[in-house]
């Protein structure tokens, strides 16, 4: 079974200070963005990746990536004013290759597992879509500005994370029909009907978000390397 990886690459990481996106932020001598590159190429069954850029940080991908030698590794290419637009540009440079799967990546979570990679894989025999996902344990409280907070039963919640896998060809129809307002893909599975199972992810493969964020990434490879 054939599966391609896109990458998104796109955002500009504006809840985290400084200039540079947050996907091309050094971490330990590596960016997040090819941090989650290689971690899909080690993957066997991996036949593409497809990393999909903002139009302005051309050099600063092309610096991430110039010295990985393979051939599975397509060219970089360019988002569109959305997330979803920016998968759907993603989706359609792996149209002519015709996986029958794909997995969609978020490029600033940098420590996606070749477990958790696997697992999206595996579900997919048995769904048309699947998701990384943590189920929530903090108590979940709705606040407004007038009136008392209000508590919010957990029970059935998820917190979902990436990689977000799909029959291929179901979610590029899915994405072609969106409006591209969908903050993930499994949105946009599950309201052109698809069926979305969610598999075991991890506290590990968190989001580089914030500058806290970006400290806890530095320490844990600090960490790793002790």
């Amino acid at each position: 079974m054939s599966v391609a990886v896109v990458i998104v690459a796109a955002g500009r990481g504006r809840r985290l200070g400084g200039g540079t996106p947050k996907q091309y932020l050094p971490l330990s001598g590596e960016c997040s963005l090819r941090r989650a590159v290689d971690a899909f190429l080690a993957v066997e069954s991996v036949a593409r990746v497809v990393p999909v850029i903002h139009p302005d940080d051309a050099s600063l991908a092309k610096t991430a990536l110039v010295t990985i030698d393979d051939r599975r590794l397509m060219s970089p290419v360019a988002g569109g004013e959305t997330r979803a637009r920016s998968v759907l540009k993603g989706l359609e440079a792996l149209e002519d290759h015709r996986p029958e799967m794909v997995l969609i990546h978020d490029a600033a979570r940098p420590f996606v597992s070749a477990e958790i990679i696997a697992a999206v894989i595996a579900a997919l025999d048995k769904a048309d879509g699947a998701c990384a996902a943590l189920p929530v344990v903090d108590a979940v409280w709705r606040a407004a500005d007038a009136g008392p907070p209000q508590p919010v039963s957990r029970d059935g919640l998820w917190r979902a994370q990436t990689p977000q896998g799909f029959a291929f060809d179901r979610i590029l129809d899915a994405h072609r029909r969106h409006d591209g307002s969908a903050a993930d893909d499994v949105a946009v599975a599950v309201e052109a009907g698809l069926h979305v199972r969610f598999v075991k992810g991890s506290e590990q493969n968190y989001k580089i978000t914030t500058d806290d964020d970006y400290a806890r990434a530095l320490s844990d490879i600090a960490a790793a390397k002790d």
